[in-house]
């Protein structure tokens, strides 16, 4: 996927373009590569995180609703397209059935989106697309620092709250889900 910087695509163009081995993200009428240089894209620590959440959440989400890995959600960012692709996505089967089948990006603002800070990335970067995802309707946003061992939790109606070590995430919007940092990146093999 290739796009010249002067032309602006619409949405279908953007999805119409066609597919290479760098993912990209729908941003302000252009295609945008999500990492945009080998130093931002994940290594070790972020895989494995992703990996370990992807467990996690899929056991308790059974019956819930879906967690999917890297997947473009199809919302509106300053009242224009915007198709990010989150590192992890939740949606309840109330908000998208169980019975929905198709291949192509999730078409409503999910419950749960969850980013890890790939090197080269800063916390202040993911905090500004953390606050575009609940201007655009996405209940919660998670923000993890496999560095700092951490997880933000962010609402639209609250202030972050950073969890660490052995402090148990709960959440409403969650039912029953109950993790820790500790266990996160327990699983992903980084203690």
């Amino acid at each position: 996927m290739v796009q010249s910087s002067n032309q602006r695509l619409t949405l279908e163009e953007f999805l119409a373009l066609p597919k290479g081995d760098i993912t990209y993200e729908f941003v302000n009428g252009e295609a945008v590569p999500k990492y945009k240089d080998n130093e931002m894209s994940p290594k070790f620590f972020h895989s494995s995180t992703t990996g370990a959440l992807f467990i996690l959440l899929s056991a308790w989400a059974q019956a819930k609703g879906r967690v999917v890995i890297e997947w473009a959600i199809k919302l509106t960012r300053n009242q224009q397209d915007w198709m990010p692709v989150a590192d992890l996505t939740y949606i309840s089967h109330n908000r998208l059935p169980a019975d929905w089948l198709l291949d192509e990006a999730c078409p409503v603002a999910p419950e749960l989106v969850i980013e890890i800070i790939s090197p080269g990335q800063t916390f202040g970067e993911i905090v500004e697309k953390a606050t575009d995802y609940l201007k655009a309707d996405v209940s919660r946003v998670w923000v993890v620092d496999t560095k700092a061992r951490t997880v933000t939790v962010f609402a639209p109606s609250s202030l972050p709250i950073t969890y660490r070590s052995h402090q148990i995430i709960t959440d409403d919007l969650l039912p029953e889900l109950e993790i820790t940092p500790h266990a996160i990146f327990q699983q992903a093999g980084l203690p």
